[in-house]
């Protein structure tokens, strides 16, 4: 039995494959978990390369600005993960009002869902505007031009807090009407600016003075604010399934109520993971800005792989779902171990580059001796688990599609979690244990990857393996195949 936060769950799984017009129950496995993951990972490639940009042009301005960076970063994705709770409502709900034929009430999800972003926006705007000095001072950071400049950095991202945290709940009104190519292609515009104008504000030309990281910080509001624009003018001009109207930004108890509920679970398992990261880089910083450096700019490359394996795992989820719908389980099983087979050549790839090129890699980014090599420990460290964490992004989409969302969540939670303890172990912060110092706290990050990667993987298979329907349908299967 699914309870009704899965059945949600299941619901938007179908709907986004009926307005993608796939059907994943028959057919060729491979190519139709390609087809379905290939846009997802370009979308979050996108998303991705945001930052990237950033830290590729802060890190000719010094490994000290992409430290700021980096370190006010922790609460942008907070405050992106804190909307996520209006954005995943929004998809839920508009897409399953959409699929009722009930357009009139899908907007008026869309307009509360927008109404109560904006909102949430301005509040947490004003939260990091004035009490930027506390939040980076948890960090107690040695370096005062690092501190000053990660404050200078979270300000400017306040200011524009209505444009930067609400344009993926824009998006997921497009996405959950069933349009998700004309987010696809807003998100790209909006890339397409940065890359141009953050140079521009970062070095200065002509009249324009160099802002270094406060300039990162303009050209992203700048980009975002661009983005905002391009999705009410495709609003207001009536390019959406869905019309918004003043009627449908007047708060509803009852709407406003259901988009929170379904959306809440979301956002906040994705701020508790953010909440342990702060804490991991509170760890960090004690070893001062560079450290801080290099862990932000491995993340994002580290992004590489598992935005590629995310891919895929939205991709298994949706062909899990309607395969789970049509109580076909040898074929999901057979679609599990193929998705996870791909998603570890990904992490095997990742592995592989890492361990060999590291350095290489991270000049790229930071081109300072002392951060190329301490970047290449970092991304070796990292390469030992990358297998294993391709596995667990694949896996939790197997799970999803099934409708059971607790084993990921629980995983996650409890093993992210113990990282904490476990850098505060390995580093030699504790119990008089003799630690290995900053490696001790990256070791702890790689280690609970294996385990949560093994963990996930065998409880799925197992899961499924015990299926009876699994083995009536394999021994058909072989049956006509002979």
């Amino acid at each position: 039995m699914l309870n009704a936060a899965d059945k949600q769950q299941f619901l938007l799984i179908l709907v986004f494959l009926q307005s993608m017009n796939q059907n994943l129950t028959q057919g060729p496995i491979v190519p139709s978990l390609v087809r379905l993951a290939l846009p997802i990972i370009g979308m979050s490639f996108v998303q991705m390369a945001y930052n990237m940009v950033d830290m590729i042009w802060l890190g000719r301005v010094g490994a000290n600005a992409v430290a700021a960076v980096g370190t006010a970063t922790f609460f942008t994705w907070f405050g992106i993960s804190l909307l996520m709770a209006m954005k995943s409502g929004v998809e839920i709900t508009v897409s399953q009002e959409v699929g009722r034929g009930d357009k009139d009430k899908a907007s008026r999800y869309a307009g509360n869902a927008v109404l109560m972003a904006v909102i949430l926006a301005v509040v947490f705007g004003v939260f990091t505007f004035l009490f930027s000095e506390q939040l980076i001072g948890f960090f107690d950071l040695k370096e005062m031009d690092v501190n000053d400049m990660a404050i200078s950095y979270l300000k400017i991202i306040a200011l524009g807090a209505p444009f930067y945290y609400t344009t993926p709940t824009l998006g997921g009104v497009f996405t959950g009407a069933g349009n998700s190519h004309l987010p696809f292609r807003m998100t790209s515009a909006g890339l397409l600016l940065n890359i141009i104008i953050d140079p521009l504000f970062i070095f200065g030309w002509g009249p324009l003075p160099a802002l270094g990281s406060n300039g990162a910080a303009l050209a992203t509001i700048l980009a975002q604010l661009f983005v905002f624009g391009l999705f009410s003018w495709k609003i207001l001009k009536g390019e959406s399934i869905i019309q918004l109207t003043k009627e449908s930004f007047r708060l509803t108890k009852v709407i406003a109520q259901k988009i929170i509920r379904l959306g809440v679970p979301v956002a906040a398992n994705s701020a508790l993971f953010i909440s342990f990261s702060i804490m991991i880089a509170k760890i960090v910083s004690s070893w001062g800005a560079l450290p801080i450096a290099v862990q932000s700019v491995g993340a994002q490359i580290e992004a590489i792989s598992w935005m590629t394996a995310s891919g895929f795992s939205t991709a298994l989820g949706a062909y899990t779902g309607q395969n789970f719908g049509a109580n076909k389980w040898y074929r999901i099983y057979k679609g599990f171990l193929v998705t996870v087979s791909i998603s570890v050549l990904v992490g095997l790839m990742a592995t592989l580059a890492f361990l060999g090129f590291g350095e290489e890699i991270f000049s790229m980014f930071i081109p300072e001796a002392d951060a190329i090599h301490l970047g290449g420990i970092y991304l070796g460290i990292l390469a030992v688990s990358q297998v294993f964490m391709c596995m667990e992004i694949s896996t939790s989409g197997a799970f999803y599609g099934i409708g059971k969302t607790v084993p990921p969540s629980l995983v996650s939670i409890v093993l992210t979690g113990s990282r904490i303890p476990l850098a505060l172990l390995l580093s030699g912060g504790v119990m008089g244990f003799e630690g290995i110092g900053l490696e001790g706290v990256w070791w702890s990050v790689s280690l609970t990857s294996i385990v949560k990667g093994l963990l996930l993987f065998g409880w799925f298979y197992w899961l499924i393996y015990n299926r009876p329907e699994r083995m009536e349908e394999r021994n058909a299967y072989l049956a006509e195949a002979t």
